[in-house]
């Protein structure tokens, strides 16, 4: 037998060591819909229950978590950070955007915009970049160059220092605005970037992960705004991984509905202000109009003859709002009464119905009870409570309630009037809007002065009291 030589050998012993030193492909399941991982195909997603979601991608290992910090930081005081490292803002253009981010934009922040298809993200951020003053690049992956030109010329605005970018590869974009030196960064949007630094699709959650983590660092180091356009799944959730709203500092919602002219952005997420702001819009055929004042939309005339029907005062954030509670009660023709809510708290509805036909004496279980809450808002407030007790029974004894009052005020399971926090913002607003009397719990007047209010208040402490006042 023959021995082969060391120099026939060679070739062989090195490709086998070169396939043993190669680094191995890792593969790993996420779901579409929620962006849950697995380690292999299952058929329902265990997080969320969506059926034949789960995609198989190739992962790497990425180090936007820490890249971003320079070599030379070390830990200090946190009084010197804070003398240090004071934020400042920057005025968007758009007051109603810059009271849901809580003042105006912050440097170096990143701020997550997310929405259902044609609600306005992309004309709400091309509204800013045309009207701001300072250097803004818009960056779209869905439209070209030509495409927003147009869209700028239907809103009637435009800019000579917005520029355009029509570009997906991430590598493209940073090189690109660093070469231009923006001091606002828009990308529409986040579901159309893709990485080189992954084998991916493009949407796909590791893509949508990497490219979030490359921005975050860029904002950090450059100390550039970034503005994120999100895609949203079926149940309304900003698309992609949780992950990417974790990392953002800033995640806005654009709600609304497409058949009616009135936008509402919401704060999700915000690390610098408040997340109980409300922004408010109108849509127009020339873009989107601020509506400084929504208590003149949100409480339109109506017919004085018209049961159901009661005023009542929330607060949105720091912003008070005078809302129209319409509820319709009347005999069931089924086996089961329905309960119907729109824009409230179903829950809260049938503790409400409780309490005024056990502390009141009404028969309601044989009532079919419909509540809307007038102009799509979706309200929360404790305070409208009296509001729609007041609007229950009027409709179920068909008495109409006076245009003058305005409720607010809190209803216990006993029947109290329990109080409400800055009632006289509430009464403030009330009064701007020419409403003559207001009810609000007795408690809230111990410490106030009925009389430095311009209007007639009225203090209650027991529901009985207050229906006896109206009806």
């Amino acid at each position: 037998m023959e021995i082969p030589s060391i120099s026939d050998a060679l070739p062989f012993y090195l490709l086998k060591l070169s396939l043993q030193t190669m680094p191995k492909v890792k593969t790993v399941y996420f779901c579409q819909n929620c962006g849950a991982e697995s380690a292999k195909w299952v058929g329902r997603c265990t997080s969320c229950g969506a059926w034949n979601t789960y995609v198989e991608e190739v992962t790497s290992k990425t180090s936007y978590n820490v890249d971003f910090i320079s070599k030379k930081s070390k830990p200090i005081n946190i009084k010197e950070a804070f003398s240090e490292s004071g934020y400042a803002r920057i005025s968007s253009g758009l007051a109603e955007l810059d009271r849901v981010l809580g003042g105006g934009i912050v440097e170096g922040s990143l701020v997550l915009v997310g929405g259902e298809p044609g609600i306005g993200k992309s004309t709400i951020m091309l509204q800013m970049a045309v009207k701001h003053s300072k250097k803004v690049l818009y960056v779209s992956g869905e439209e070209s160059n030509e495409q927003i030109k147009m869209r700028s010329d239907r809103i009637g605005a435009s800019s000579e220092s917005c520029f355009l970018y029509a570009e997906t590869n991430l590598s493209e974009i940073l090189r690109a605005t660093e070469k231009l030196g923006p001091e606002i960064l828009i990308i529409d949007s986040i579901q159309t970037l893709h990485s080189d630094r992954i084998e991916a699709a493009v949407g796909s959650i590791s893509q949508v992960k990497e490219c979030g983590g490359q921005l975050l660092k860029f904002a950090k180091q450059k100390n550039i705004p970034i503005f994120l356009i999100g895609h949203v799944n079926k149940d309304g959730a900003i698309a992609g991984p949780k992950v990417l709203e974790h990392m953002v500092d800033t995640v806005l919602q654009f709600e609304g509905d497409r058949h009616h002219t009135y936008r509402m952005l919401r704060t999700i997420k915000n690390r610098f202000g408040s997340t109980s702001e409300l922004g408010m819009f109108e849509m127009r055929t020339n873009g989107l109009r601020e509506v400084t004042n929504p208590s003149e939309i949100l409480l339109s005339p109506r017919e004085p003859d018209l049961s159901g029907v009661a005023p009542g005062a929330t607060l949105e954030g720091s912003r008070p709002l005078i809302l129209e509670a319409q509820a319709l009660v009347s005999p069931t023709t089924y086996g089961n009464p329905q309960r119907s809510t729109t824009g409230y708290d179903h829950k809260r509805l049938m503790m409400l119905l409780a309490v005024v036909e056990k502390r009141i004496g009404v028969r309601l279980s044989g009532q079919d009870v419909f509540l809307n809450i007038a102009g799509g808002l979706k309200v929360q407030d404790t305070a409208l409570d009296l509001a729609i007790c007041t609007a229950l029974f009027s409709s179920f004894e068909d008495v109409p309630v006076k245009e003058e009052i305005c409720f607010a005020a809190e209803v216990g399971l006993g029947g109290e009037i329990r109080p409400v926090s800055r009632i006289e913002n509430r009464i403030n607003e009330a009064r701007k809007l020419g409403i003559k009397k207001m009810y609000v719990s007795k408690h809230n007047m111990k410490l106030q002065d009925a009389g430095q209010f311009k209007i007639e208040v009225k203090a209650f402490s027991k529901l009985n009291d207050v229906f006896r006042e109206l009806f």
